[in-house]
């Protein structure tokens, strides 16, 4: 596990709040921060499946199209991603592409499925990240206890 820092858990409760957010929208309850390579805080998204009627809308799909609209595909190489949960193989595979070269996330699949009750693809995303090439530096379980709280809406 890694050293995480105040700034990780800053970006991270960011992510939780876009969670929370999320579900009160009436979406599934995820959120996603994005910051850049300097340390800057770009952007952060939630989950939008149900209102955007998108089965793609998971947040961290989400942060990475905002941030290639708003700011150019460049912005997003050597940047991270903050993710309240664990993020899938969509999400993993379309950070892998955008250039993301870090990826924390809080709650784990375990938390996912424990809450949501959720069917989920049998792929961790470190293993799908750090075994790519080049690989993806993945810190789980930051804030793993408060993202999992986010998740059954509390």
């Amino acid at each position: 596990m890694s050293d995480f820092t105040d700034f990780d858990r800053q970006a991270m409760r960011l992510a939780i709040d876009a969670s929370r957010a999320a579900l009160t929208a009436g979406n599934n309850p995820f959120g996603a921060t994005l910051v850049s390579p300097n340390g800057e805080i770009l952007l952060v998204s939630e989950n939008n499946q149900n209102t955007a009627a998108d089965f793609t809308g998971h947040a961290e799909m989400v942060v990475v199209r905002e941030a290639a609209a708003r700011f150019g595909p460049a912005a997003l190489r050597g940047a991270t991603v903050y993710a309240s949960g664990e993020p899938c193989p969509m999400c993993a595979g379309a950070m892998y592409w955008a250039g993301i070269s870090r990826v924390v996330y809080g709650a784990t699949s375990e938390d996912i499925r424990d809450a949501r009750g959720s069917a989920g693809l049998p792929s961790s995303c470190a293993y799908l990240l750090r075994k790519a090439t080049p690989p993806v530096r993945v810190d789980p379980e930051l804030l793993r206890e408060e993202a999992a709280a986010a998740l059954r809406g509390q």
